[in-house]
């Protein structure tokens, strides 16, 4: 599977012009992660770290994040990835699925994704195949709650597709597609539809799509027998003209979705019906300080897991910004901007014990930990930071 020059559109910006890829594949084992919750009982987790390869990056790397002191400690590399820059685990923890952020697979326009066999001894993997994402630059992966599909966001191609997971975790040939149409006011970021997210609700009932490119969250019924995207009676809901809608969370007590704007550096809170999967704007709220006049781009949101507070990542301020999240009706209350003592925080994670929080700034090859204080919501002092090349993933397991 032979790669030419990939050139990436404006969009995706400096890092994104390849040269020479060569096969999409994995030469070596890797171990595998997923989102757990609770303390586990050796006291520490797996980070796990998912990079672009157009520099000095060899694939994905892992961590040991000891809960006590908030260490970081390098454990493993795994090479032979190309621009594994999300990732994804089934429920069940025995399949894991990444993105190939290129243009070009098997010589067709599209992204692809990889599966995984996970050990359940070692957590090493085995490649067991890759499927075109059908379109170009996948950039967002998750498996639906069942473990029987996996749902990509390509964003060049501007559109979803939905890939059936087979009995052994490998992935079948898409069972639907939906392509975004349209463009919005910024000429230069939104001439097109850019997918840049696909997230599931708690219920596994709705899927949203949130299009840079447009200002619209896609809305569809998720048809979790057949594997099929249908356009939920409310087909979209839309943000303000500009915006950029980049990544959507939804709350732990399931009855808000917060939406970061790239473009406009701002969060949308949404009143989320459970129902019918409708989404009503409730408030939007600045992510910069008044008095900030440089460039920037937000990019990437999180609620902490016991539902009291939320954070979100800005590029060219370098900051995380937290907010408090009212109980009674989700409303956010600035409380800090805190650097995250690097550049470009393209993703952060919050591990599962809400304990810390780890940023990933792509531009200076760093990933960051801060300590969370639990009361206040505030990020404690910059700790330990370690040196991974274009980190862009982040992502918690339990130690096997």
């Amino acid at each position: 599977m032979d790669h030419k020059t990939l050139s990436y559109a404006l969009a995706r910006r400096e890092f994104l012009k390849i040269a020479g890829l060569g096969t999409l594949g994995l030469a070596l084992p890797e171990l595998a992660f997923a989102h757990v919750s609770g303390t586990p009982r050796s006291g520490e987790l797996l980070v796990y770290v998912g990079t672009y390869t157009t520099g000095k990056s060899e694939g994905i790397y892992l961590y040991r994040l000891h809960l006590s002191s908030g260490e970081l400690k390098h454990v493993a590399t795994t090479s032979g990835v190309v621009n594994p820059s999300f990732l994804a685990i089934a429920p069940s923890r025995r399949y894991l699925y990444a993105v190939n952020e290129v243009e070009e697979f098997a010589g067709k326009r599209s992204g692809a994704l990889s599966a995984f066999a996970v050990d359940q001894r070692t957590g090493e993997l085995r490649l067991l195949n890759q499927q075109p994402s059908l379109g170009g630059a996948p950039c967002y992966v998750v498996v639906d709650r069942a473990g029987r599909f996996v749902l990509v966001a390509n964003y060049v191609g501007g559109n979803v597709a939905v890939l059936p997971v087979r009995s052994d975790g490998s992935l079948g040939e898409a069972t639907d597609v939906k392509q975004d149409l349209g463009s919005s006011i910024n000429a230069g970021r939104q001439e097109g539809p850019h997918a840049h997210c696909i997230v599931l609700d708690p219920a596994n009932r709705f899927a949203y799509a949130c299009d840079l490119g447009t200002d619209k969250i896609m809305i569809f019924r998720f048809d979790a027998r057949r594997g099929k995207l249908i356009p939920n009676g409310r087909p979209w809901v839309q943000v303000k003209p500009g915006a950029g809608p980049r990544h959507l969370t939804f709350h732990p007590g399931g009855k808000y979705a917060y939406v970061i704007n790239e473009l406009h550096a701002t969060v949308t809170v949404f009143a989320y019906d459970r129902v019918q999967g409708n989404l009503e704007e409730v408030q939007t709220v600045p992510t910069l300080p008044k008095d900030f006049t440089g460039a920037d781009t937000s990019a990437d949101i999180h609620v902490s897991p016991d539902g009291r507070f939320l954070y979100c990542s800005n590029r060219g301020h370098d900051s995380i910004a937290a907010f408090k999240i009212d109980p009674r009706n989700g409303e956010l209350t600035f409380i800090a901007h805190k650097s995250t003592g690097g550049k470009t925080p393209r993703n952060f994670a919050i591990d599962p014990t809400g304990a810390f929080l780890l940023a990933a700034n792509q531009n200076s090859d760093t990933i960051v930990t801060f300590r969370l204080d639990p009361k206040t919501g505030r990020l404690g002092a910059a700790g330990q930071v370690v040196e991974v090349p274009s980190p862009v993933c982040l992502k918690f397991t339990t130690p096997f």
